[in-house]
């Protein structure tokens, strides 16, 4: 499988994961808020920490493979 698709696949699987993640969190709050306040609570704040977390794995991803593609270049020259 191509790179750019493979990206592209994992791209899609996590906006629809945090789409789903939005989409429950008002689906809790409006029909079960009053039942399961803490529920709700755990909901919005995994919406909010997912994609912080998939920020940081990208980052350190691009920061690692960047070494490694330097490593390379150098083995190159010599």
């Amino acid at each position: 499988m191509n790179k750019s698709k493979t990206k592209r696949i994992a791209a899609i699987i996590g906006i629809i994961a945090i789409l789903l993640l939005y989409v429950f969190s008002f689906i809790i709050g409006v029909f079960f808020s009053d039942d399961y306040p803490e529920l709700f609570m755990a909901s919005v704040f995994l919406a909010v920490i997912i994609p912080i977390i998939i920020y940081c794995f990208v980052a350190v991803y691009r920061y690692v493979h960047k070494k490694a593609e330097y490593n390379k270049s150098e083995e190159k020259d010599e």
